[in-house]
């Protein structure tokens, strides 16, 4: 995958490695990343995330935020007013409960509101580097198309992944896979005549026998 996007076009960092990656990258804004990236583009969430933390840098201080200055940093993430409430909501549990540190296992990460499998597991894997697969829209497109799974929904995609990759190769499934699905293996016309993988790909075998 890797080298089919680079011989094609290098593929821009996805928005929670360029937040790992960055100075601020914390366990908090890759927490409130991943909520914001919600239905909203890649670039739309980096930049919002760094601005937000740049006016409140601790649970703390987002927690105390007024409603309406969160909602006009965000805007352009969309679903602004319900993605604001929640992150001020988010913020004000995590101070309190958890001291200003968000919380490192499943159980508690899924106890928080509006925080799921695939947030919990990209937290656990951006903020923390412990081994999990996130999967979102990309990772399930892709584990199906491949035939690596047969799902109906991103849970399951989850479970036969955890069975079927080696534990070891778990932290680079999310990246990898949404780079490629929003680069190659794209949802509508997914550019196959430059896919590496192809030869092993039951999607494209079923393409060339339609």
């Amino acid at each position: 995958m890797i080298s089919t996007m680079n011989s094609v076009k290098p593929p821009r960092m996805t928005a929670l490695r360029e937040l790992r990656e960055a100075e601020n990258g914390s366990p908090l804004s890759i927490l409130i990343g991943t909520i914001l990236s919600a239905r909203t583009r890649d670039e739309s969430t980096a930049a919002v995330v760094k601005t937000l933390f740049s006016k409140y840098k601790t649970a703390n201080a987002l927690a105390r935020a007024k409603l309406v200055d969160v909602e006009k940093i965000i805007k352009q993430t969309g679903f602004y007013h319900v993605k604001a409430k929640r992150i001020i909501e988010v913020a004000s549990i995590i101070d309190s409960r958890y001291s200003g540190k968000v919380p490192k296992t499943m159980e508690e990460l899924l106890s928080l509101p509006g925080v799921g499998r695939k947030t919990a597991n990209c937290v656990l894997v951006y903020a923390f580097d412990e081994p999990a697969i996130p999967v979102d829209t990309h990772v399930h497109r892709i584990s199906n198309r491949l035939g690596l799974v047969q799902t109906k929904i991103p849970e399951e995609t989850e479970i036969e992944l955890m069975k079927k990759i080696p534990r070891e190769h778990w932290l680079r499934i999310n990246d990898t896979f949404v780079m490629y699905g929003q680069n190659i293996c794209k949802p509508i016309s997914p550019m196959c005549s430059v896919c590496q993988i192809k030869k092993d790909c039951n999607y494209y075998k079923n393409i060339k026998l339609g």
